[in-house]
Order: structure tokens, then sequence, then C-alpha cells
């Protein structure tokens, strides 16, 4: 798999031809000339549900040993438990038949670097409040611990006993598991 930090490196200054999306649409061409259809079903045959921090460094099915169709990735800034996760993991497992949802942040998280003032800092450079929050932390293994006790007492989720929370190590690769206490 080639991934952007193994391409070569331009020039400084130069523009590369065309735009990023450009890039994608044309590598989609060369993958939709391989491509047959895996047959498979929209279920994860793993019937697991990770949710994870969208950081460019999270490689997550090669961290993980998965394969195309064993499960359901959400991502999002932080891999924090929002009501829209709660949206996708209900859907995952109600509709689809996931029973275990493994979460994951990662050392290192731009959240830890900002705080929910950023919220007003928006609304001072566009006008308006956004309805989110930010979901900013200090402490990644808290923060794990405060999505997993999310998904244990969510009403709409119909399996929360196999609920594991993690830290990704950026720098060693390896997952660090967070006792939920």
């Amino acid at each position: 798999m080639t991934t952007s930090a193994s391409l070569p490196a331009r020039p400084e200054g130069a523009i590369p031809d065309g735009t990023v999306t450009d890039r994608l649409v044309e590598a989609n061409e060369r993958y939709a000339d391989a491509f047959t259809d895996p047959g498979m079903d929209a279920r994860p045959v793993l019937r697991v549900a990770v949710v994870a921090c969208m950081d460019a460094r999270l490689d997550l099915h090669a961290a993980l040993g998965l394969e195309l169709g064993d499960c359901h990735t959400i991502r999002n800034a932080g891999g924090v438990v929002t009501d829209d996760v709660i949206r996708s993991l209900t859907i995952s497992q109600r509709k689809l038949g996931t029973r275990s949802i493994v979460l994951i942040h990662h050392t290192g998280c731009g959240l830890e670097a900002i705080t929910e003032d950023f919220r007003s800092e928006l609304e001072m450079e566009v006008g308006q409040r956004p309805a989110w929050a930010v979901e900013a932390f200090r402490d990644v293994d808290q923060d794990v611990r405060q999505s997993m006790q999310r998904v244990r007492t969510s009403p709409f989720l119909l399996h929360s006993d196999d609920v594991r929370g993690f830290v990704f190590d950026v720098k060693t690769g390896l997952l660090r598991e967070i006792d939920p206490e």
C-alpha cells in the first residue's frame, strides 16, 4: 500500500499538477480498472465496530490485522464518542449485527493541544458559534474511559458488554489497553 509518506518529495514551492482531489480521482480510476466485486455483505465479518481518531498516522487495518469487510470503522477528531458516533454504533449493532466495540485514541493527539475556546474563536471569525463541542482533552487515558462510559451507558446500544478502549502509540505502533476503572 502506498502512503503519502512514501511518495517522492516535491521541491519546496513546487505546484503539483491538478489538485489533491484530482490525484485521488485518478487513483480511483486505476483502482476500478482492477476492481472485482468481492460479493460482500455490509455486515462486518468479525461483528466488531472500531471507533478511532481521524489522525492520518493511524492505519487501522494494518495495525489491527484487519481485512476488507472485517469491521465497521468510525473515525472523528480524537476518536471520541459523540452523539453521531452513538448513532453509527446503534445502526452498526441493531441493523448490521456488530457485537463488539473497540475504541482507539492515540498519543500526540491534536485535541490535546486545543481547548473548548476553539468554538469561541470560530464564532469571532465567522459570526456563528458551532453547535458541536470540540471534545478537547488533556489526559488521553481519561478520555478513553469517558468514551467507554458513554458507550456502556447509551440506551440505544444493544451490546455494551464487550467494549474495550486503547491508546495507540504513534511512535511504536503498539496499543495500550485502558482499564475502565
